[in-house]
């Protein structure tokens, strides 16, 4: 998968803040409740926090796939957001995980801030095209900038946002700075540096990627990001397989995301298939050896297999969400009726905002 075909071309819309706890299911029970959230003036008092960071809050909540464009909007040049179908079954309050207490939920988060498409392109090339395993600040620059030259149809973005979202990436992931005492945000309000992706390196000012196996990431959300992949870029759908080699090399594939060796990515899947002995979606995928490679067998669709292995994850099905999907089909935004039970305050007022808008442009035809 080519950088213009994972990602949209956009850069430090982040207003230099990386995301924080808290801030992710903010973004989803917010415009669960007012899709207009975002440019209300009072929004920085609703949600706490200075109104830089009311605009952060949005963006890192469509990045992560978790909020969506209103798809209902009024105005589509300025759209509200709600909540996706898979952001609703994460983080309602009858959702897998409310409060964002369960280490794979982070894992999920990583693969969804990645997965196509892409808002972050830069972070796309640091984990898909840069292949250092030690590097500094500027070395992830020239490979970042490299990388962006050579996308199809893209303008170069200029050098100060390329620095910005190199900056985010590893503020978010990165180790705190060894040259002065760490302030407390860096300590406790960085979630997913607790995925150890980025380490400090033994060289002063240098970080280096963690190879290998990830002692954290439960099988379960391994077997469930390949199975998102795979309906995310292949059109096929019912039963299929695919070798552990390209799920392992490929630009884009979980394996990339998560920096596992294709023995590491061979192993998490083999222990998600042992812990399929009491039945469930586990028993509908399977490691086999073809023509003496190493393949991922599914039995029916990827997109319609893999909620049910986060359900058995979680430990429970999706809430009202009896159809819920995988891949595209979950970064939708959730149904009508749906937003309307969350109590919902849009009905009222994009109905009249498109009554309005109707109404203008019957008179101009007149």
């Amino acid at each position: 998968m080519r950088l213009s075909e994972a990602a949209e071309p956009t850069f430090a819309r982040h207003e230099t803040f990386h995301p924080r706890y808290g801030w992710l299911r903010k973004a989803c029970a917010f415009s669960a409740s007012d899709p207009r959230i975002f440019t209300r003036e009072d929004a920085p008092e609703r949600l706490g926090v200075g109104k830089n960071m009311v605009r952060s809050i949005r963006f890192w909540g469509l990045a992560a796939k978790l909020i969506t464009e209103d798809p209902q909007a009024a105005n589509p040049r300025a759209p509200g957001t709600v909540p996706t179908r898979l952001g609703y079954a994460l983080f309602d309050k009858t959702g897998w995980d409310p409060f964002m207490e369960d280490p794979g939920t982070l894992w999920l988060l990583h693969w969804l801030l990645l997965a196509p498409r892409c808002r972050l392109p830069v972070w796309w090339i640091a984990f898909n095209d840069f292949h250092a395993v030690e590097f500094a600040d500027a070395d992830l620059e020239v490979a970042v900038t490299t990388g962006l030259e050579s996308a199809a149809g893209w303008k170069t973005p200029v050098p100060s946002s390329v620095k910005k979202d190199i900056t985010a990436l590893l503020r978010t992931y990165g180790p705190a700075a060894r040259s002065r005492r760490p302030r407390r945000d860096e300590m406790f309000d960085r979630p997913l540096r607790e995925l150890n992706l980025i380490g400090a390196s033994v060289a002063e000012d240098r970080y280096r990627f963690a190879l290998g196996p990830k002692p954290t990431l439960p099988p379960e959300i391994a077997a469930y990001s390949m199975l998102d992949y795979i309906s995310r870029t292949r059109p096929e759908s019912g039963p299929g397989t695919i070798t552990l080699s390209q799920l392992a090399h490929e630009p884009g594939s979980p394996a990339r995301a998560f920096k596992l060796a294709e023995a590491d990515l061979s192993e998490a899947l083999e222990k998600a298939e042992n812990r399929a002995g009491g039945g469930g979606a586990l028993r509908n995928i399977r490691l086999v050896t073809l023509n003496g490679a190493s393949q991922l067998a599914w039995s029916e669709d990827p997109a319609a297999l893999a909620p049910g292995i986060l359900a058995e994850y979680y430990g429970s099905s999706p809430p009202h969400l009896p159809d819920f999907r995988a891949g595209r089909h979950g970064d939708r935004a959730i149904d009508e009726n749906l937003l309307e039970e969350l109590g919902s305050d849009r009905s009222v007022e994009e109905i009249l905002d498109r009554s309005a808008d109707g109404q203008s442009r019957r008179q101009a035809g007149a």
